[in-house]
């Protein structure tokens, strides 16, 4: 005997708010749209959701009621954006289990490629090349696993994250996990989520190996592989 009624399986969390706030068409068009890392005003979501601003602002306020959006003001302006990279999490998820939208032109083709190869996930690689760059850190040794899920730097990967010039100890200093598993909704294999991709990526942005793009894609340089394998090279 469990002592739990027999049939049912008991939730420690209610569900069922948060799965009715992220199932209208508005609403996710909104948290993908943010999804993207950037803060937003409700004008310009408005227009990636192809909702009248009216409708986006109930939309807003709903998501910001429910906990997964946050309103940041400057000035007279207000800006929104995902309450942490756990809504986003959810939503990468999501995009794993849900169906692909039809290719209507060459436009979409080529935008769904480039979201493949380089996108961020908030403010993370992700695509083929955020699933590499994990590949890569734990093939050099410069990361482990300390669980299912959570990794941390060796001493390798901790010279390797000081060459490139990543401040380790602001990093530590933060409450965001440093290094998570998050599978890749395009590749079905893992990339990395937290406080150190976050910062790698905002790295590799800075020394031009990626450039950014309308939306979440990622243009990668020329010389991206060469530069990759440089500094994935033994330390001194």
């Amino acid at each position: 005997m469990t002592g739990e009624p027999d049939g049912q399986w008991m939730l420690d969390r209610d569900l069922a708010p948060v799965a009715a706030l992220i199932g209208d068409q508005t609403r996710v068009a909104i948290l993908a749209a943010l999804a993207e890392g950037h803060a937003l005003p409700a004008g310009e979501l408005a227009r990636r959701a192809g909702v009248q601003p009216a409708t986006a602002t109930a939309h807003l306020r709903r998501l910001v009621e429910g906990g997964l959006v946050a309103v940041r003001t400057q000035g007279r302006h207000r800006y929104h954006e995902l309450a942490g990279p756990q809504v986003a999490a959810v939503i990468e998820a999501l995009a794993q289990l849900a169906p692909a939208t039809a290719v209507r032109s060459l436009r979409t083709d080529r935008a769904a490629r480039t979201l493949i190869e380089a996108r961020t996930c908030y403010d993370h690689l992700a695509g083929r090349r955020g699933v590499e760059l994990r590949d890569r850190l734990l093939a050099v040794a410069a990361l482990r696993l300390v669980d299912d899920r959570d990794h941390q730097l060796t001493p390798v990967g901790r010279q390797l994250a000081e060459r490139l010039g990543i401040d380790l100890q602001a990093l530590n200093s933060t409450r965001r996990v440093f290094a998570r598993i998050c599978v890749d909704w395009t590749q079905r294999r893992p990339h990395l989520a937290g406080a150190l991709p976050a910062a790698l990526t905002d790295r590799f942005l800075e020394l031009g190996w990626l450039t950014r793009t309308p939306g979440r894609s990622l243009r990668v340089a020329p010389d991206y592989d060469h530069r990759l394998n440089t500094w994935l090279s033994k330390p001194i």
